[in-house]
């Protein structure tokens, strides 16, 4: 299904398929691409409105039985650790961190596979091929880079640790996705990585470090919730997270809006 006026990008909506994240559901996507001189300006805008990026596509969900999935950013001016979130810092305080362009290794492979193995064996990923992670990696029109994550030193000896693929926004940093060694899954690496992005947009002026969907109820999403100054998008505005378990009701048929009336919403640059 396709959705837009003239000389404006075009919509499209995905057909149903079960949901990652709520058992028994189905999702569907709102997507546009991202191609041409305005690709970087287009991608600011729908992320400022609830959009992900994937390769040379932005989406957001837009499920037929409900709105439970919500954009989440993090507020950096108004970010403090937790407690627990001390002691992940603490205990990682020996990686270091290098930046390179979006461009994919045999290194990183391996150590998506051995992630997705051992964390995410029969996820929607699961079945990618390094042909296919390249394209995860190397396909943006956007502004990207790959952040590696090593113990100190960092030479040849030193094993990949960690890697997140972040896009760089004109207000804030998003994190597309990131691995990790599964073996150091009481290291919390991915708790770490988000920490380390906030660290970097404070460092660079930026006021908000993108985590995706949060979604109440799920499993898989309930971390986010972990993260101090939390604001999510909802019903068209970015709000305090609050209680979490106060957005519970989103997980309902009669709170989704018809299609036509949420591209006709959308905010174009």
């Amino acid at each position: 299904m396709r959705h837009s006026g003239l000389n404006a990008p075009q919509f499209y909506v995905t057909g149903p398929q079960p949901c990652p994240y709520l058992h028994g559901r189905a999702e569907r996507k709102l997507f546009t691409a991202l191609t041409g001189d305005r690709a970087r300006e287009l991608n600011n805008a729908l992320s400022r409105q609830g959009f992900r990026r994937s390769q040379n596509v932005v989406y957001r969900p837009s499920c037929e039985s409900c709105v439970a999935c919500m954009s989440a950013r993090i507020r950096v001016a108004d970010f403090c650790p937790s407690r627990s979130q001390r002691r992940v810092l603490k205990r990682n305080a020996g990686l270091i961190r290098l930046g390179t362009s979006a461009w994919a290794t045999d290194e990183q492979f391996e150590l998506f596979r051995r992630y997705l193995d051992r964390r995410h064996a029969d996820g929607g990923m699961a079945d990618m091929d390094i042909f296919e992670f390249a394209a995860m990696i190397e396909e943006t029109p956007v502004r990207t880079r790959v952040f590696e994550y090593r113990d100190h030193p960092a030479d040849e000896q030193a094993p990949l640790a960690a890697v997140c693929l972040t896009d760089i926004l004109d207000d804030g940093l998003s994190l597309v996705y990131s691995f990790y060694d599964p073996e150091r899954r009481p290291d919390s690496l991915g708790t770490w990585m988000v920490l380390d992005h906030v660290e970097m947009a404070r460092a660079a002026g930026l006021p908000y470090v993108y985590l995706g969907y949060w979604v109440p109820g799920s499993r898989k999403m309930a971390y986010k919730a972990g993260f101090g100054a939390l604001e999510i998008h909802k019903g068209g505005v970015w709000q305090d997270i609050g209680r979490p378990e106060d957005h519970e009701d989103e997980a309902h048929p009669l709170s989704v809006d018809p299609i036509v009336e949420q591209v006709a919403r959308i905010h174009l640059p």
